[in-house]
Order: C-alpha cells, then structure tokens, then sequence
C-alpha cells in the first residue's frame, strides 16, 4: 500500500495544528454542560470530527483518532450509569462485580485522559502521537492512497461485436 507523506512540524499551520489538538477536547463536552450523560461526549466527537474533516490531513488524523479511542470509554461510561442508576432503583445492590467495574472504567478513563492530554499537546506541537490500536487504524483511514474510482474505463462504451 502507499501513503501521503506526513507534513512535518514545521509544514503545519498554527490554526491546523489547533484544530487537531481540540478533538481531544471532546471528552470535556458535557463536564463543561454540567450533564454526566457520556454518551453526549461521543456525538460532541463525531460533530468535531464531521465539522473539521476538510481541514486536512493532519487534522482529519487526530480527530479520528480522538473519536476511534472514545467510543470504548463511552460503552464503558453508559454501562457504568446504567448499572448505577439500576442500583439505586434495586434497593442499592451494589456487588462485587459493581465496585470492580466501576474501578476498570474509572481506570480505563484516567488512561484515556492522559493518552488524550499527550495526544492534544503533540498536536498542539505539530507532531503525530499514534494511540495503541487507534491511531494505526486512524493513519491507514485517513494517509492511504486510495485508487480513484472511474479512472480506468470508461462506464458507457458500445458494445464488442
């Protein structure tokens, strides 16, 4: 497979490089509103994502990488206020399997918020920081060279006798 090259530092604009460091802002979305629904962070990501796709590569590369590594951190969010709310409607149940839930996503989230702090500040500095998983699947999406569709033959042509 071939690749676009990938600008350097100094090849970036400041404006650019301050629109890819925002899509690690999305997981402040609703701690900003004052709403502990995560799944809100999730659509602020994708309307980032949809909004600033157009302003290159670059930028397209860190808000999909942003995106990519927020939608297991939101399941595990909305799995974790769903159970609560359930808890405190059953008579406050709360089990093992609960608190050890609620301490793998307390964790899985300090993880996603120091990985989306590097990954805003090497944005900011115009660097590519590459998340495990996510960013190799954001750099394949977004820096592919993909081949373009209806150049090879022409669709209407006469028949061959």
């Amino acid at each position: 497979m071939e690749y676009h090259p990938l600008p350097q530092p100094d090849e970036i604009e400041v404006r650019v490089r301050e629109d890819a460091m925002g899509a690690y802002f999305m997981m402040f979305a609703t701690a900003a509103m004052g709403l502990p629904l995560p799944i809100l962070n999730l659509v602020a990501a994708v309307i980032y994502f949809y909004v600033n796709r157009d302003k290159g590569r670059f930028v397209q590369f860190h808000t999909l990488q942003s995106l990519y590594s927020q939608i297991p951190v939101t399941l595990l969010n909305s799995g974790l206020v769903v159970w609560t709310i359930v808890n405190f409607a059953k008579d406050y149940d709360f089990t093992s399997y609960y608190w050890g839930y609620l301490v793998m996503t307390a964790t899985a989230g300090l993880i996603y918020f120091i990985f989306s702090l590097v990954g805003a500040v090497k944005a900011r500095k115009g660097i590519f920081y590459y998340f495990v998983f996510f960013g190799k699947v954001a750099y394949h999406q977004v820096y592919r060279i993909r081949p373009e569709h209806g150049t090879s033959a022409p669709k209407n042509r006469p028949p061959d006798y």
